[in-house]
């Protein structure tokens, strides 16, 4: 029986946000908005309504505990939790970072490398390596805070300074610090309010540096000589137009600092030679607008290359600096084109200080509408590139010397040697690679049913070495689980990818591979920013999996699947196609008899939290459940006030209904919260998650959204961390334990929680 202080304890119920109608009026257009007055975080009565709302979602979940604690131990029963990422080499040392069972964070460290030694040591785990010197230990750093995130770190060429910084808040405003590496000691240099992103320059007298406008923008890079006063740093660069954000790094080659600012639409980059950090950075390209490139220094072999890149009176076989410029104009799922270096050594350039001209470059990869240019990365012998077609990433390598025959003129396509992988469905990507002359490099792979494994690539016979997969405990076999693609036709006749996985003996198929009864199913879905949901690998996922539910992504229009023009499909005017695309994989799901929708749940987080708030008010009836987490739910609000953090930027993503009445009245169709309809109570059950430091979706949209949801009769529950950012929790086994929460009202919705 409970005792009688429990007893007296009332029964928690659900908040009720009250109703302060607010009215705006727009192209005609009139809104009342009752809980805009969420807004305000720093109002008592708002914090109450949060800390209540989370109060409820538990009270609501409590018959879940036991569930949630078995989540979590299966996720940490299959996590080895003492382990030590693959050693990357760079200068006189090798890098890693490793965890300690029952630590939040990471530690990063080194050892010393032998010279000619490019076999990365390998170290048994729960070993510290012989020799180790720890450069940051989060979980010391960490201490005393409730959150905390690394923002970025870099090391000095020689290996004697260290640069990191960390938020301790959520709010990704990072503090910026320098340690000294020979003494570990701190050195004076401390920046407050960065964003992240910074760089020392190769011999580690300078840091360049970013920081934010009142938007959350980075608009200005800075330089800092090391030993000097920060309040003697420079602005070396800054962006005054709103729609675009600013970045900073240095080359591979440690030749060039590069300066990028990019909008949504369109980019410009600026180069400083760090043999002088000081001069003034140079333009490659002048921006035009629509027009999207990025630059990667190269270095040819002599007696070939781009006219005007030659070495003046070192001779016709002396090597030639060029910059690989990968860009979209004229060319919508980009190519790539060699040019000279703007105002380069040794007579390079056009040594005016003028941009280039780029009807002067020499296109060696031309466009193709199968294939997606992503990325390309110069190393002293070869190039190897990033590239997705059929809706799956690819790595391809290419030589110098060919790369220098092409530049000159040579005949033929240049040749491109693809690494093979032997899955239907997989992601591929370079990993950590960060020496110029190097005969191999880092690939990652994974699956939905491969573990991420990190390989040498050896560029120039293209055999790749598998060094480590991640250790999947509990005794793990990919062979029980089955990853597969389909395709939905959507309501306008586009044919939509889908990737499903599930555990082979939990879903019953018969001969012909049709399902023999329905399963379970979890539908996630992104679809904006030419963001692409490729295959990965989770260990959450599992104990899912192991309960009978199908895994299944949407790759929506919005997204990067089917390059560019996917994208440019799912966006601004033609956003509905997104929300379109999802209903019409729900729909040929349960058609195809995966799933029916009393067994099935919608999630999507950020730009995914709009679009499964979006698909429930369109298709209420296709999902027993939805999770949004930090959810762009109330977009039009935001996009129509240019005062809030990242509005203006992001009018190039959504359109811009300030201005724009045709935008306005898209985006008023399908804003999550403005379609909420007065009776709701047959919607499915909604679970919203979100953050209150969340500076990229501020938590006041949820939370509105939720309100009204509540105020329509619909079964909603909202959780908020109040000390978290737009990722959620920070710490390991914190998130764990915010997953399995999560998981454990999935699988309730989905009937399995006793499962």
């Amino acid at each position: 029986m409970p005792d009688a202080d429990t007893a007296l304890q009332p029964e928690p119920v659900a908040p009720v946000a009250e109703r302060r109608p607010t009215v705006r009026t727009h192209h005609g257009d009139t809104f009342t908005d009752d809980y805009e007055w969420l807004r305000d975080g720093e109002d008592p009565a708002v914090v109450a309504h949060l800390e209540a709302e989370t109060a409820w979602a538990e009270a609501r979940t409590a018959h879940l505990a036991p569930l949630r604690e078995r989540l979590f131990a299966e996720i940490k029963e299959r996590t080895l939790e003492t382990d030590l990422s693959v050693p990357v080499r760079q200068g006189g040392y090798w890098y890693y970072s490793r965890t300690v069972e029952g630590e939040q964070y990471a530690i990063h460290a080194r050892v010393p490398a032998q010279a000619g030694d490019r076999t990365p040591p390998r170290v048994e785990p729960g070993e510290v390596p012989a020799g180790e010197q720890v450069l940051l230990d989060e979980n010391a750093e960490a201490r005393g805070h409730d959150f905390f995130a690394l923002g970025g770190s870099d090391v000095s060429a020689d290996g004697s300074r260290l640069l990191y910084q960390v938020d301790t808040q959520g709010d990704e405003r990072y503090t910026l610090r320098l340690r000294d590496l020979t003494t570990g000691q701190e050195l004076p240099d401390v920046v407050e309010d960065t964003a992240p992103g910074a760089a020392f320059t190769p011999d580690g007298a300078y840091v360049f540096y970013l920081t934010v406008d009142e938007a959350w923008r980075p608009d200005k890079v800075w330089r800092h000589r090391v030993g000097t006063p920060v309040s003697d740093d420079v602005v070396v660069f800054h962006e005054p137009d709103e729609r675009f954000w600013v970045g900073v790094g240095v080359t591979r080659s440690e030749r060039f600092v590069v300066i990028e600012a990019a909008a949504k639409l369109t980019s410009e980059v600026r180069l400083v030679d760090v043999a002088d950090p000081e001069a003034e950075p140079r333009v490659v390209w002048a921006r035009r607008e629509g027009v999207e490139y990025t630059v990667e220094h190269a270095v040819l072999p002599g007696g070939a290359g781009v006219d005007g890149a030659g070495s003046g009176g070192a001779g016709a076989d002396a090597p030639r600096d060029v910059l690989l410029v990968l860009h979209n104009d004229g060319a919508v799922n980009f190519e790539l084109v060699v040019t000279p270096v703007p105002g380069g050594r040794d007579g390079a350039g056009d040594g005016a200080g003028a941009p280039l001209d780029p009807a002067a470059a020499v296109v060696v990869l031309p466009h193709d509408p199968a294939v997606r240019l992503d990325a390309v990365e110069a190393f002293a012998s070869h190039v190897v590139l990033g590239y997705r077609r059929e809706a799956l990433t690819r790595v391809g390598v290419v030589d110098v010397a060919a790369l220098a025959r092409a530049a000159g003129g040579g005949a033929g396509r240049l040749p491109v040697r693809e690494l093979e992988l032997d899955e239907p469905l997989f992601t591929v990507g370079l990993g950590a690679s960060p020496e110029w002359d190097q005969p191999s490099v880092r690939v990652v792979t994974e699956s939905f049913v491969t573990p991420p494994g990190v390989h040498d690539l050896d560029l120039a016979t293209g055999e790749l070495t598998l060094l480590k997969r991640q250790p999947v405990l509990g005794g793990y076999d990919p062979e029980r689980y089955v990853q597969l693609r389909e395709w939905a036709t959507a309501e306008d006749g586009t044919r939509v990818p889908i990737s499903l996985v599930w555990r082979r003996d939990a879903v019953t198929l018969d001969g012909a591979g049709t399902r023999a009864e329905p399963a379970p199913l979890l539908l996630y879905g992104y679809g904006s920013y030419e963001i692409s949901m490729d295959p990965w690998f989770s260990v959450p996922r599992l104990s899912l999996l192991d309960r009978g539910v199908v895994f299944a992504v949407a790759h929506v229009r919005g997204g990067g699947e089917l390059g560019r023009r996917w994208y440019d499909d799912g966006k601004m005017a033609a956003k509905p196609h997104t929300f379109g695309d999802f209903v019409a994989v729900g729909r040929h799901l349960v058609d195809a008899g995966w799933t029916t929708p009393e067994r099935m749940v919608a999630e999507g987080g950020s730009a995914g939290g709009l679009l499964v708030g979006a698909v429930v008010n369109l298709a209420p009836d296709l999902f027993a459940g939805v999770h949004a987490a930090v959810p762009f739910v109330d977009p039009l609000t935001s996009m129509l006030d240019p005062t809030l953090p990242l509005t203006v930027t992001e009018w190039e993503e959504w359109g811009d209904p300030l201005h724009d009445p045709e935008i306005y009245a898209v985006m008023k169709g399908y804003a999550p919260y403005e379609n909420v309809p007065d009776d709701a109570a047959h919607y499915p059950r909604v679970l919203a998650t979100t953050s209150f430091h969340d500076t990229r979706v501020l938590f006041v949209e949820p939370a509105k959204w939720v309100a009204r949801l509540r105020a329509a009769g619909a079964p909603v529950l909202l959780r908020i961390e109040m000390a978290a950012g737009h990722g959620g929790v920070s710490g390991r086994y914190a998130r764990w334990e915010q997953v399995a929460w999560e998981n454990a009202w999935l699988l309730d919705v989905l009937g399995l929680a006793e499962g």
